[in-house]
Parts: C-alpha cells; sequence; structure tokens
C-alpha cells in the first residue's frame, strides 16, 4: 500500500445533485442514489448554497450515508 486513502476520495468529486421544483437528487458517478423532498431538501439547499466546492463533497456524502457497503457486484464483461 501507497498510504493513500482511495475509497474515501472525494478529491474527485464523485457527487453531483439535481434541483428540481421541490426536490434534490442525489448522485454519485452519475448514478441517483438519493432523492430528498420537502423540508429536507430545502435544508440541504441552504447548505450547499453557503458552501464551497469540496465542502459540498463532504455534505452529500455525509447525506447519504452508508449507501456502499462493499459488496457490489462488478460487471465482467470478459465472460463469455
Amino acid at each position: 500500500m501507497n498510504g493513500e486513502n482511495t475509497k474515501h476520495n472525494i478529491e474527485n468529486e464523485p457527487f453531483e445533485y439535481r434541483i428540481f421544483k421541490d426536490k434534490i437528487q442525489i448522485r454519485y458517478h452519475g448514478k441517483p442514489v438519493m432523492m430528498l423532498k420537502g423540508s429536507e431538501s430545502k435544508k440541504l439547499i441552504l447548505k450547499i448554497e453557503k458552501a464551497e466546492d469540496k465542502e459540498v463533497q463532504l455534505i452529500l456524502a455525509k447525506i447519504t450515508g452508508n449507501f456502499k457497503r462493499g459488496n457490489e457486484k462488478i460487471k465482467n464483461t470478459d465472460r463469455k
């Protein structure tokens, strides 16, 4: 190991968000992982508007919680 923590590396900005009329959708590497509505979405939008870029990544990582547990299946395209 080279000491680099790639598991929790938010420098690559893996989180994105989209604001809809009364909802906010959080995406991880382009795939939707969470949708917030109502007062929860309003609170999150206010936090994001006040935050800087790297802080936004931390906020989105915290709000999504533990959605990745390490047992996700990797698609193997080499199979015949």
